[in-house]
């Protein structure tokens, strides 16, 4: 997958969303002439934010997510979320499996995980 579209309803405020906790800082953002905003991670992957007035519904299951290298790295995201007012809406803490998930200003549930890498046969 290369990039993710989302409909939002203030583009300045999910860019501040996802590049302070989730690295979509890591190029300079595009604007379209149709007015998408796009923004880019370390990795490549591309973030569109679209505006839109209409009311965001989304089923309960529906969630995006990102790999951390860590579980401390995971830990300290949960952390900043929590100090600074980001809505958790769940979180394990396993031995293999650490993961926390928040809610993004229009209510998108994003999720940050770690898990040990798997060795082939095991």
């Amino acid at each position: 997958m290369k990039h993710l579209a989302l409909a939002v309803g203030d583009q300045e405020r999910s860019r501040r969303f996802y590049e302070a906790y989730f690295g979509f800082d890591a190029h300079p953002p595009r604007r379209y002439d149709d007015g998408v905003l796009m923004l880019y991670d370390a990795h490549g992957f591309a973030l569109a934010l679209g505006q839109t007035d209409e009311p965001i519904v989304l089923p309960r299951f529906l969630h995006f997510g990102v790999g951390l290298p860590s579980r401390d790295a995971v830990l300290a995201l949960r952390h900043r979320l929590v100090a600074d007012g980001i809505r958790i809406v769940e979180e394990w803490d396993e031995p293999d499996y650490v993961s926390v998930k928040c809610a993004d200003p229009d209510g998108y549930v994003v999720e940050a995980a770690w898990e040990p890498r798997r060795v082939s046969g095991s």
